[in-house]
């Protein structure tokens, strides 16, 4: 049996017991939530699209669609499945590259997922104020007020969320089918258009001729284009994220929610085939009817093609209804954009000890986040084409890491065939990356401004909080709890001797026994129990500690698993007090070597000054002096 301490628990390993599996919504209607971010990029795709590739953009779209149905979305139905928790690919290299390793591999990652939903929120207010300002209805004062209607946009965001953003499923469901019902009038109309007029079409495939010679040639620029148009792959990461929405079937449990699985790659495949065809049809009829000197900076197409040929194939009022609905959708990406963030953010830098206090609440983050994007849209002076290379840069970086992590994943588990395919798509990801970088170097800039501030806060906030308690719980074996409820019950003192996992002779515990009756002045006739840590991971910051009691040649020992030796023994120290309502004593030898690099490893492997950082730990977590255990140091 196992008795468990008065340290509040707080468990968070998995459950194999069975989930509600009324719990969440259908697959469709999260598919929506996460739409608002993959498929509101129709506001400015077929624009971007056009603008780099030119008459191309047909056929650089073709590649793209080639890549999400090929590439990404198999990866990623992959990813549903090995993480179903909302914690998407970054949790699976964390799993697969321990210790600090892949803690700081996160970290990275972290900053360009935060470069991701932050370019998503300042680039879809800079395109919603995009559809704002060109509306015919919009007064002329505003042209020339970009930056402060985005500003706007963006503050309005921000203070949704400090009030609080509920029924987002809901909202979503109705944005998305509007938009898109909006989005397949204005394409079928204008292919409708085309065929009204085919000359289009010569006209478009003889420029193509002359500007590019032969087929093999335009497919070739079309490729180089490709890494341009990236940002259409966008919805994979949110698509996962949103993955504890869906709602399961009967028999889901949190370790194996089978249901919650089938259903997000439901999710990921009809999200992806949709805005497959919505991408192509749009750069088709963009193409083929909008002058190439429309989409340049400053023409009426620019960030807005479909809404140019709404306005001028149905009307003006038809087309002020699908600015309303793109601006509606492209401000709701910015609000799923800012979920993202709330739930990444906390989900990891609070369980590495590596954020504020004030990070696990939900408004200090907000305000935070807002006064980013206000720099961020005030760096892009609310330009939509300068934000895309940074939006690129962070889905492609999500999307490589992913195709990496399945890849290993399927390598560990011994599928060769499947680790050599995904290993194929993370290889055409990792160079389209590269060429990104290298042609739109912004991203990385900004993803490095982030990463810098996510690992610069991580090490201020780890440092002082490693003097924490880092245990949730702490839970007695019986051989454990006898040991210190005898001595508590037949001595009324309780010594605890720490002692360094060794051989574990009789002759090592007798020589440790010895020492510390010597120098630390324990009567020869006094009890001890000696307690051994023994150390885990330690990057990890908290634990839920099991001691073990067992008895060799004659010495009780208890033994636990820990990631912090010093944090463990205070925590131990503790729960033992209130578990028998005895104050203990632990006994200590001084460590050997220089203080700073004994700190140093503490702050590193959890080791090193062991007793000066067990008196600190449960000096600040027992103010009351006469409850606090007495650490003696010989």
């Amino acid at each position: 049996m196992l008795v468990e301490s008065a340290v509040p628990p707080d468990v968070t390993g998995e459950s194999t017991s069975e989930i509600d599996s009324g719990r969440g919504a259908p697959w469709w209607r999260v598919m929506c939530l996460t739409g608002v971010d993959y498929f509101s990029t129709l506001g400015y795709q077929p624009a971007i699209a056009a603008l780099a590739a030119g008459l191309l953009s047909p056929i650089a779209t073709l590649v793209l669609i080639l890549v999400t149905l090929l590439g990404a979305l198999p990866v990623y139905r992959r990813v549903a499945k090995e993480s179903p928790h909302g914690e998407g690919s970054i949790a699976m290299l964390e799993r697969l590259l321990p210790w600090w390793g892949g803690k700081l591999l996160v970290l990275v990652l972290l900053g360009f997922a935060a470069t991701d939903f932050m370019i998503t929120i300042t680039l879809s207010a800079a395109d919603a104020t995009a559809h704002i300002v060109e509306n015919p209805f919009a007064p002329d004062e505003w042209e020339g007020m970009e930056i402060p209607i985005t500003l706007f946009l963006v503050a309005l965001l921000g203070a949704v969320f400090l009030k609080g953003f509920r029924g987002a499923i809901s909202i979503a469901v109705a944005l998305v089918g509007v938009f898109l019902a909006l989005n397949a009038v204005v394409v079928l109309v204008s292919f409708a258009e085309v065929a009204a007029h085919p000359e289009v079409v010569g006209d478009w495939t003889a420029a193509l001729t002359t500007a590019h010679g032969s087929p093999l040639a335009a497919i070739a620029v079309a490729l180089l284009v490709f890494p341009q148009l990236a940002l259409g792959l966008s919805g994979f990461e949110t698509g996962v994220a949103v993955m504890p929405q869906i709602r399961g079937i009967r028999g889901d449990t949190e370790a194996r929610p089978v249901g919650r699985i089938r259903g997000a790659r439901k999710l990921l495949t009809a999200a992806a085939l949709t805005i497959s065809a919505f991408l192509l049809g749009s750069s088709v009829v963009t193409t083929l009817l909008i002058p190439q000197e429309e989409f340049a900076p400053g023409g009426s197409a620019n960030g807005r093609a479909l809404a140019y040929l709404a306005h001028g194939l149905l009307g003006e009022g038809f087309g002020t209804a699908y600015d309303i609905a793109t601006v509606l959708i492209l401000w709701f990406a910015g609000a799923s954009a800012m979920a993202g963030l709330l739930n990444l953010v906390p989900r990891y830098l609070p369980r590495y000890g590596m954020a504020p206090r004030w990070a696990a609440a939900t408004r200090p983050l907000v305000i935070v986040f807002t006064a980013i994007a206000f720099a961020v849209t005030l760096a892009f002076e609310a330009d939509v084409d300068a934000q895309s290379g940074a939006y690129a840069t962070g889905v492609l970086v999500l999307i490589t890491s992913a195709s990496i992590a399945v890849a290993l994943s399927a390598r560990r588990r011994r599928h060769p065939r499947a680790a050599a395919g995904y290993a194929v798509i993370a290889a055409v990801f990792l160079a389209t990356t590269a060429v990104n970088v290298v042609e739109r170097p912004d991203g990385v800039k900004i993803a490095a401004l982030f990463i810098l501030g996510i690992v610069t806060v991580s090490v201020l906030s780890r440092i002082p909080r490693s003097f924490q308690l880092r245990a949730r719980s702490v839970v007695f074996d019986e051989a454990a709890l006898a040991f210190v409820r005898h001595d508590a019950e037949h001595h009324g003192a309780i010594r605890v001797v720490p002692k360094e996992p060794g051989s574990g002779t009789a002759a090592e515990f007798a020589d440790k026994l010895r020492n510390e009756r010597r120098f630390n002045g324990i009567p020869r006739s006094a009890q001890v129990v000696f307690l051994q840590v023994i150390l885990g991971d330690s990057s990890d910051f908290e634990d839920d500690l099991v001691v073990r009691g067992e008895e060799h040649a004659g010495h009780r020992i208890l033994s636990v698993h820990a990631t912090s030796v010093p944090n463990a023994i205070a925590a131990v120290l503790l729960a033992i007090r209130d578990e028998t309502g005895v104050v203990p004593d632990v006994y200590f030898e001084w460590s050997e070597g220089n203080p700073a690099s004994n700190m140093l490893r503490f702050l590193v492997f959890g080791t090193g000054e062991i007793a000066p950082v067990t008196r600190e730990v449960l000096r600040r977590v027992e103010p009351k002096r006469r409850l606090r255990p007495d650490v003696h140091v010989g």
